[in-house]
């Protein structure tokens, strides 16, 4: 596959799987995503906005303006998210306004590559979860611990604090509103599970038009160095190769982890650019 064919598609993934948790409301060359219904998890961030496919026509501060705006009336981060190489000159514009850029580098896997299962500590196991699954709360919970301890060294968050994050979302809706994507498919959640069913680690990945972007990998920390998250990353690229997918692609904040995703095959692609500081797309 060549990088424009690479890029063109990872482009047009952005462009449309947000589409099946949001609506689209068009301002000029930007496109606002905004949630169909409160609550119900989507990819794609909290209504981030990012430039149409069409995106020739130059994008001004006014338009910039304009969307921010509409972000502030929906009371959601004034969140932006687009290919660094598809745009090249919006980082300037949108840093011109007075937002901060982050980069968040690509990585997409060799379509010819064999991905092996990766082995597993005595007693996990690895499964893709159902909608009824009553690891599925536990199994949402575990990022937000995972990102709030960055990096691979082993942390302090572990089973107790897990269970406490896991009744919350449970409590609050965020595992009920997340079952009807999984029984459409529309969300894969698979999780590395210890043998009292306590997820371990875990990720995720929302098909559309036979591309993926795998995200939300995150062990518990103090479950890591045991290559739970490189055995969670090779089981969803399975998964998703083996239902339909031909395009597996991933974002990566750390070098540490980048080396984690080449060993599994995975090559540098193109470059995200979104607003430092918002809420993790996905």
């Amino acid at each position: 596959m060549s990088d424009l064919s690479l890029r063109a598609r990872i482009e047009q993934y952005y462009a449309t799987v947000p589409l099946l948790f949001a609506d689209a409301e068009e301002f000029g060359p930007l496109r606002l995503f905004v949630r169909k219904e409160p609550g119900t998890p989507y990819y794609g961030g909290p209504s981030h906005a990012q430039p149409t496919r069409e995106g020739s026509a130059v994008v001004t501060a006014a338009d910039i303006a304009r969307v921010r705006g509409r972000q502030r009336e929906l009371g959601v981060p004034e969140a932006f998210e687009w290919l660094a190489e598809a745009q090249p000159m919006l980082r300037a514009r949108i840093e011109a306004v007075g937002l901060p850029v982050e980069e968040r580098p690509l990585m997409a896997l060799d379509p010819h590559h064999a991905m092996p299962a990766q082995p597993l500590p005595d007693g996990v196991t690895i499964r893709a979860l159902t909608a009824d699954d009553p690891a599925l709360p536990a199994a949402l919970a575990l990022p937000r611990l995972a990102f709030a301890e960055a990096g691979t060294a082993v942390g302090s968050a572990g089973r107790a604090e897990l269970a406490v994050v896991a009744k919350e979302l449970a409590a609050d809706g965020t595992a009920a509103t997340t079952r009807p994507a999984i029984r459409a498919g529309h969300k894969t959640l698979i999780a590395a599970l210890a043998p009292d069913g306590t997820p371990l680690a875990a990720g995720h990945y929302h098909p559309a038009n036979g591309t993926t972007e795998i995200g939300g990998v995150g062990t518990l920390p103090t479950a890591r160095r045991q290559g739970l998250a490189a055995a969670i990353t090779a089981a969803l690229a399975t998964h998703a190769r083996d239902h339909g997918v031909h395009t597996v692609f991933l974002a990566y904040a750390e070098e540490v982890v980048a080396r984690i995703y080449a060993r599994l095959g995975f090559r540098p692609a193109d470059t995200t650019l979104l607003i430092a500081n918002q809420p993790a797309r996905s």
